[in-house]
């Protein structure tokens, strides 16, 4: 199949965006391009984002060091605090990082929920 120097560019950036797809794909988005074909591709593509089952509460180092000695009491109260207001959420476990505590939930939340 012969392709204009356009298309061929096209289906090029195509190929380059998306090195997995099939040549089946390319063909039918080529179509789609010429003017061929008037439906659309269906494209199976996955985005990542930041899990909002983690909040993030950022403390100082002082703070921050006097929450984790008594880490399980903490997870503790906030499942029992959780439970008491009928929360479908529970927290999971408490990690930190070098500058925040990060609460870990079994649901999608935000900090306002904690």
């Amino acid at each position: 199949m012969a392709f204009s120097p356009n298309i061929a560019r096209e289906i090029l950036k195509i190929k380059e965006s998306f090195p997995k797809i099939q040549d089946k794909k390319i063909e039918h988005i080529q179509k789609i391009i010429s003017g061929e074909s008037k439906s659309k591709p269906y494209l199976n593509m996955t985005t990542k984002r930041l899990s909002r089952k983690q909040v993030i509460i950022p403390m100082n180092i002082k703070n921050r060091s006097s929450f984790m000695k008594e880490l399980s009491t903490h997870v503790a109260n906030i499942n029992r605090v959780l439970k008491n207001i009928k929360s479908e959420v529970m927290a999971d476990f408490i990690c930190s990082d070098n500058r925040d505590i990060i609460i870990t939930t079994n649901k999608i939340v935000s900090t306002l929920d904690l």
